[in-house]
Order: C-alpha cells, then sequence, then structure tokens
C-alpha cells in the first residue's frame, strides 16, 4: 500500500479520484488547496503526490517547487487542462515527475501510478557498485551522489537514476524506449516527453562546471536515442 496525496479543487472530481484510488488499496489524503497540500507535506512523508496545477489560492507551479523542496524523493504528478508542450516543459521543470492531462482516464492514471511505484521498490532493492568517474563527473549509486569537478550537484531523483544509466555504459547508444523502461518503468504509458525535458536539465548541470574541467557530453541521437560521450582526457 503506498501513500498518495491527493491535490484537486473541485470536490467532485477529488472524491472521484479519492474513491478509485483507495480501491486499489492506497492510503489517500485529499487536499483542495495548495495550502493544505504544502501543510500536508510538511507533517506526513507520501509516496506519490497527484497535483492539480489549477488551484484556487497558490500558483499551482510554486506549490509543486515547494513540495519538491520539501519531498525530495516523492513522485509528483501534474494534473492540467493543458497539453501545450511548453505547459508540459514548465511544469516538469518546476520538480514535477510526469503529467496527465485532464479529463483523466482512471485505467491510465493506475497504469502510471503503478509504474512509478514499482520502479521506486526496485530501485529501492536494487545492488548498487562503487562510484563511476568520468572525467571530472562522479557518480556515486551507493551514495546517490553526483560530484563534477568537486562539487555536489543536486539532481533530482529521476535525474540521478537518469545520469547513472547513462554513466553505467559510456560512449554507448542507448533508446528511448530502453531509457523508459530502466529509469521510469517497462510498462510506462503515454508520453516520454519528460524523458526529454530530464536530459535537458541534465545537459544544464553538466554546464555548470568550471571552464577547464573534463565533462562527458550527452549527445543526441535522433530517431534513437541518447549517448554519453566520455571526456577525450577522462
Amino acid at each position: 500500500m503506498a501513500r498518495l496525496l491527493v491535490v484537486e479543487d473541485d470536490e467532485m472530481i477529488g472524491r472521484a479520484l479519492q474513491r478509485s484510488l483507495t480501491a486499489h488499496a492506497h492510503e489517500v489524503s485529499l487536499m483542495p488547496t495548495g495550502k493544505g497540500a504544502l501543510r500536508e507535506a510538511g507533517r506526513s512523508s507520501f509516496d506519490l503526490v497527484l497535483l492539480d496545477l489549477g488551484l484556487p489560492d497558490l500558483d499551482g507551479l510554486a506549490v509543486c517547487r515547494e513540495l519538491r523542496t520539501a519531498q525530495a524523493d516523492t513522485v509528483i504528478v501534474m494534473l492540467t487542462a493543458r497539453d501545450e508542450e511548453m505547459d508540459v516543459i514548465i511544469g516538469l521543470e518546476a520538480g514535477a515527475d510526469d503529467y496527465l492531462t485532464k479529463p483523466v482516464r482512471l485505467a491510465e492514471l493506475h497504469a502510471r501510478i503503478r509504474a512509478h511505484l514499482r520502479r521506486g521498490e526496485s530501485i529501492a532493492h536494487a545492488e548498487v557498485s562503487g562510484p563511476t568517474r568520468l572525467g571530472d563527473l562522479v557518480v556515486d549509486a551507493a551514495g546517490r551522489r553526483v560530484t563534477l569537478a568537486g562539487r555536489d550537484l543536486p539532481l533530482r531523483a529521476k535525474e540521478f537514476e537518469l545520469l547513472a544509466r547513462l554513466t553505467a555504459q559510456p560512449g554507448v547508444a542507448v533508446s528511448r524506449d530502453t531509457l523508459m523502461s530502466d529509469v521510469w518503468d517497462e510498462h510506462w504509458v503515454g508520453s516520454t516527453k519528460t524523458l526529454d525535458v530530464h536530459m535537458a536539465a541534465l545537459r544544464r548541470h553538466l554546464s555548470t562546471a568550471p571552464e577547464a574541467a573534463n565533462v562527458p557530453m550527452i549527445v543526441t541521437l535522433r530517431g534513437h536515442g541518447y549517448r554519453l560521450d566520455a571526456p577525450p582526457t577522462s
């Protein structure tokens, strides 16, 4: 059983989501406002948050950022009435791990939640090896820590897992399907746009290295996926 927080101001939709999720053996808290959600997140931990961005009291993106700060490892799934690419990108960059467009199809909602929760469990029980070094980038899987030129990189959970997957096979082309399966879940349902947003975030993190640092390069392979190339001097 997982602990879920549903943040939805429409009482009919919120109650319907709560009933459906409870029927799937989850413990569900329902909050109609952003302030209530932040208050609840401050006193309880959750495995996953369903966050409606159209809240009556606070900007949904601001709530997303604060939730991410308060509960770094909690999965945040945005509920949005819009599917415009820029809206989705802004939401994912605010700290969300995934999004669903309203009206929400319950079958897809439950599939996404199962995928996120399964992935979290598999990571928690996975065997980890020693740190991997590529030039001035060091990925410590056991400590879930990444340093670049001696400085910690503040990666979100999925950013860390994506970088760890790429550094496991430097110089090897990895398909989009493989990355979604390994980092999100093999039963993933829906758009893979989240992969591109997280990859863009990783590139920004790597770009913060000092000019003289030896930094790996993320290469986009159009029509296939991505490759992490080690720096020439590593």
